[in-house]
């Protein structure tokens, strides 16, 4: 059997590295091994990320009893440097794992040309593929929008704002979403003067984040010196001798009695981050009729299968009806390898059970279902919230913004949901996934034993309430 992956990120590499042990594998990409999320998205964001929270803490020594140090700033050449280093490093075992595994790599621009059949341009020319079957992984990329014309220099994307040689003295940013908030509280810590324009009434505003997370990130964010404008959207931008000039207004997407009275913001740049696009053109879905709906993304069924037999999808290409996540991509090249492998048994892709990660400050992760979605699904809910102040491990760390609250059904005391906000939540976050995958109750979590003194054990204080 004869497999083609058309995308190297986290999908399309898991897709190709899981298959090779069964079968002969080419894997596609026209860019560079990792995608989005090694080159543009997961790995830089966080290596910025963890270079914030250094200087943040450096700020923090006297706090912590420490003297004698130099006040640190932020060096981004150095910065950068360091991010594009660990990419390197990563993607180079990606390569190592590839040539281990027999897989074939091929850089170019692939396109379908029948149901089994992809032409691949390279450098060197162009190659016709042929497959017994075919993975679709091609990704997404930052949207923009008309009306605020990108120019990479003073209107840039979340791309661009990765490799900035210097830290602007002011930011405006366009979207209070995961990204847009994660920029926010790096740029901040690193010097600048942030400002986030969210068009709806919350940041995060996402039915999967629960509104106590949204309320405790705007106040932290606000702590930090971070303005925020919900409700917002912009109408104007001018460009400036230095930055631009950002015209901002009442929201289409918020109804209030009395609409906000304009405003005009100052900043050295302006970071658009209101969205993703397919990554879906110039595939050549047309020439075999494999769907996609109006804005590009492929449509599949249950077991990820488009609408032509023997080609699957998988990762961001599905767009945000499926959950746009690195670890989401992998779990659906996983699903998608077995029914390859077991026709006869094809397993369906589940999207209940999914953690997110939100790597702001504080970090927040969530998983199952938020108190409103469980209300909404007919749940006779009981919440509970442990403050993090309220641990001992908090307190030393010096860690005490955030919160555990865990949602679920009074009536069967069975776990519907967890969200924390605080240090190190994308880390926790994992054993509530664990308790919801093998439908444990609050009471079993109450039972369970935790290490003292622990951030963990704010999960069994909570089940204990």
């Amino acid at each position: 059997m004869k497999l083609i992956v058309i995308g190297a990120g986290p999908g399309g590499y898991a897709a190709a590295f899981a298959a090779a042990k069964h079968m002969e594998v080419v894997l596609v990409e026209r860019d560079q091994l990792g995608g989005t999320c090694l080159h543009r998205g997961c790995i830089p964001t966080k290596t910025l990320r963890a270079s914030a929270d250094a200087l943040v803490m450096a700020g923090r020594f006297k706090e912590f009893g420490l003297s004698g140090g130099a006040a640190p700033v932020a060096d981004m050449p150095a910065i950068v440097a360091r991010k594009d280093k660990i990419t390197a490093t990563l993607a180079g075992g990606l390569e190592k794992t590839a040539s281990s595994l027999g897989v074939r790599v091929l850089k170019g621009q692939a396109t379908l040309t029948g149901p089994s059949s992809v032409r691949v341009v390279t450098a060197e020319g162009q190659e016709v593929l042929m497959a017994d079957a075919i993975v679709l992984a091609t990704g997404s990329s930052p949207l923009e929008l008309p009306g605020l014309p990108v120019d990479h220099k003073t209107v840039i994307t979340s791309d661009d704002a990765l490799n900035l040689q210097s830290v602007p003295d002011s930011m405006l940013i366009v979207g209070g979403g995961v990204i847009g908030c994660e920029l926010a509280c790096i740029f901040r810590a690193f010097g600048s003067r942030v400002t986030v324009v969210e068009g709806q009434d919350r940041l995060l505003p996402m039915p999967s984040v629960d509104e106590d997370i949204s309320r405790l990130l705007l106040r932290e964010m606000k702590k930090k010196g971070i303005a925020v404008e919900l409700g917002k959207t912009v109408s104007e931008v001018v460009p400036q001798e230095q930055g631009v000039m950002v015209r901002i207004g009442g929201s289409p997407f918020v109804t209030c009695a009395t609409p906000p009275e304009p405003k005009t913001v100052q900043a050295s740049c302006m970071c658009v981050t209101v969205g993703r696009t397919a990554n879906s053109f110039g595939l050549g879905l047309e020439n075999v009729g494999i769907r996609t709906d109006a804005r590009g993304w492929i449509e599949v069924n249950a077991a990820l299968e488009t609408s032509v037999s023997g080609i699957y999808a998988i990762g961001d290409a599905l767009g945000p009806k499926h959950i746009m996540l690195a670890h989401m991509a992998t779990a659906e090249a996983h699903t998608v390898v077995h029914n390859l492998l077991h026709p006869e048994d094809k397993h369906t892709q589940r999207y209940d059970i999914v953690p997110s990660a939100v790597f702001t400050e504080p970090e927040i992760g969530e998983v199952g279902l938020t108190e409103a979605q469980a209300r909404e699904h007919g749940f006779n809910v009981r919440a509970t919230t442990l403050q993090l102040r309220e641990l001992g491990k908090a307190q030393a760390m010096g860690a005490l913004a955030g919160l555990i609250k865990l949602i679920a059904d009074a009536d069967t005391g069975k776990l519907l949901g967890a969200h924390i906000a605080g240090a190190h939540a994308s880390d926790l976050i994992a054993e509530a996934v664990l308790a919801l995958q093998k439908g444990c109750t609050v009471a079993e979590l109450a039972e369970t034993i935790h290490a003292h003194p622990t951030l963990a054990e704010g999960i069994y204080e909570a089940a204990q309430r």
